[in-house]
């Protein structure tokens, strides 16, 4: 039986010591600023920021190309000879990224794609399911790990509240944007994914401290999470005082584990410092 490897992007933000504990293997996307092309996990995301507060600009975000998928591809079947490669891609309906992996695959034999149909934390939920299942039953087939993910594809579900309506605005990558409003009027809005894309779903008005309780509470009103994981998504500036109640909330909910995932330059772009997001698989 050969071995499969999982891949994945980083729009997942999967946090190293996952991606260490289980070898996952992660493509970079792109930052473009100032004219220069950084590639995602190279730059610091305060620099992100740092940019926007001197220009007023944000940076803009490319998808990985096929050239270096297929450098990517290669790289893995040089370290694991005769490996199966699954790879589980960022959304096709916000990126191109994907697409770009279909065409590099086409040079390659033992390679399987499938797109997560979501990000940063939705995207990490199911590359972490894949991981756990792979670990558990190291002969299943790549055909019966197919079979699964698209199922829990579908399970997959992401809540965030960005930090500045300005990057996401910016950013152009929430399909209803016009529902959102002026900032104006202090309002946050909760995007999720909803087969595939960005959507603006609620708006939410008041203190980050508050509008986060209120989305943790819309979300398990709304989900049936499972209750061994659950994800919090975070953009640097975020109150530590935030955090320590999201905690308190997800333990009085029942949840086993959390794991905080820090956005990195590629999301970061879009969402702005200070954004807070869950994401879970539904039983």
């Amino acid at each position: 039986m050969k071995r499969i490897i999982l891949s994945t992007e980083s729009g997942a933000d999967l946090p190293a010591d996952l991606i260490e504990k289980h070898q996952l293997q992660v493509v970079p996307m792109h930052v473009i600023m100032d004219g220069k092309d950084y590639l995602d996990g190279s730059l610091p995301v305060e620099e992100i920021y740092n940019y926007y507060n001197r220009t007023k600009k944000i940076p803009s975000t490319t998808s990985t190309n096929a050239h270096e998928y297929e450098k990517f591809f290669s790289r893995i079947k040089e370290d694991y000879p005769e490996c199966v490669i699954v790879h589980i891609g960022y959304t096709s309906k916000a990126s191109s990224s994907f697409q770009n992996a279909v065409i590099a695959a086409e040079q390659f034999q033992d390679i399987y794609l499938i797109d997560a149909l979501n990000v940063t934390g939705g995207l990490t939920a199911i590359v972490m399911y894949a991981a756990e299942l792979v670990e558990k039953e190291p002969m299943v087939k790549p055909e019966e790990l197919i079979e699964n993910l698209e199922t829990v594809i579908g399970k997959s579900r992401l809540a965030f509240i960005p930090g500045s309506l300005d990057f996401l605005r910016a950013g152009g990558r929430v399909s209803n944007i016009a529902f959102i409003g002026g900032s104006l009027l202090k309002i946050k809005p909760c995007i999720e994914l909803i087969e595939g894309k960005l959507v603006s779903t609620k708006k939410y008005r008041g203190k980050m401290s508050i509008v986060s309780e209120k989305l943790m509470k819309d979300y398990l009103d709304e989900f049936t999470i499972d209750r061994n994981q659950l994800y919090f998504m975070f953009s640097i500036g975020l109150d530590e005082r935030i955090k320590n109640r999201m905690d308190e909330l997800a333990k009085e909910a029942g949840f086993k584990h959390v794991k905080w995932i820090q956005a990195g330059a590629m999301i970061s772009t879009h969402s702005g410092p200070g954004g807070f997001g869950i994401a879970g698989l539904e039983e």
